[in-house]
């Protein structure tokens, strides 16, 4: 390889794997969300009395 193609290779940006270190996302409002989800889950099967 020359020196200009070994460096384009370094430069161009590498392919996301989704793993752990890939979530930026806001974890509080995820949290929110899934425990709003789960009450709200809770109380539709409460109110239609499979419980």
């Amino acid at each position: 390889m020359t020196s200009a193609s070994t460096t384009a290779t370094r430069l161009r940006p590498r392919a996301r794997t989704g793993g752990p270190k890939d979530d930026q996302g806001p974890k509080l409002l995820e949290h929110v969300l899934g425990w709003t989800l789960v009450v709200l889950l809770a109380v539709l099967v409460t109110r239609a009395g499979l419980m």
